[in-house]
């Protein structure tokens, strides 16, 4: 293999990685505002997935034990989220930042003993016969951990449901018209609790992914605001887990030139700005994007549902 086969490999494999807990963010978030609740809080969930995700990991030497961790702290946090703003009407926007500043207190005060601290078990890559020797891609593909193959099926299987199945329609109806879904006996409340908390637990998982693979160690402000750009990412999906795949894995791309650049003495305050700058390009393109094919955002997303109205 030549050096320029072995580079262009290395950044292919390296732009997976940092979009897959990007692609699980984003297509937890495309569920809950598919139901009509928008949920700022992904970034805070992230971080305390993360935390709980290595600590578990460490006492216990298991990283799969850690996964289960972070994703049922990120499921907790989200059934917060769920409550105030499903249950109690608050205001979507003030719950989720709130959820945010709540998620980073909990890893920041939980996770100060874990700094510095290596981890013992990690996941470690599965090649995939036969389909890692397809050349080039083949190694940044099929020789990758099993919460990257995860996060591939499952963000099949989610696209297969939202459009492909009963419940898909149910959980869209819902977003957009919840009075109408209501009337013909669909529990409002009980679509979006589900949905809100699956947000949950995969930016619990996302989270988990950070500390146990992509980085392998618990650094405060892992997530970098990677919570953020999900958000971003799922306007630009235009709340289609199809689309998320592309926007997770170019923003991957985005993260990994960040490394790249810096070696021909870009400055480096600049490639910290890259990814925000790369957003705001995105948000423009979806927007563009969204007029020309007249696809709006759920029309009931960030509106409480009132039986009693």
């Amino acid at each position: 293999m030549d050096e320029k086969t072995f580079l262009v490999q290395q950044i292919l494999v390296r732009t997976f990685a940092a979009g897959t807990p990007l692609l699980l963010g984003t297509l937890g978030e495309i569920y809950s505002e598919r139901s009509g609740i928008l949920n700022l809080g992904i970034e805070g969930m992230m971080a305390a997935g993360a935390v709980a995700a290595f600590a578990t990991a460490s006492v216990t030497g298991s990283p799969w034990c850690g996964v289960v961790a972070g994703i049922v702290v990120g499921g907790l946090l989200a059934l917060l989220h769920a409550f105030a703003t499903v249950t109690l009407k608050a205001n979507q926007i003030v719950s989720g930042l709130a959820l945010t500043m709540l998620g980073l207190g909990i890893s920041g005060l939980w996770g100060k003993r874990y700094v510095g601290v290596p981890l013992i078990n990690k996941i470690l890559p599965v090649r995939l016969p036969v389909l890692s020797n397809i050349p080039i891609l083949g190694n940044a593909v099929f020789n990758q951990d099993l919460l990257f193959y995860g996060s591939v099926v499952l963000g099949v299987i989610m696209w297969f449901i939202l459009y492909k199945t009963k419940v898909g329609i149910i959980i869209r109806s819902v977003g957009e018209n919840p009075e109408a879904a209501d009337s013909l006996g669909i529990s409002v409340w009980k679509v979006r609790y589900v949905c809100v908390i699956t947000g949950g637990i995969f930016a619990g998982m996302a989270g988990s992914y950070l500390s146990l693979v992509y980085i392998s160690s618990w650094v405060e402000g892992m997530t970098g605001g990677r919570g953020w750009i999900v958000i971003a990412l799922t306007v630009f999906s235009l709340w289609n887990p199809k689309r998320a795949f592309l926007g997770a894995y170019v923003f991957g791309g985005i993260y990994v030139l960040q490394y790249i650049l810096q070696s021909y003495g870009v400055s480096p305050n600049l490639l910290l700005m890259l990814p925000y700058i790369a957003t705001l390009a995105a948000l423009l393109a979806a927007v563009k994007f969204s007029k020309k094919k007249r696809i709006s955002p759920p029309l009931s997303l960030g509106v409480p549902f009132d039986r009693g109205r």
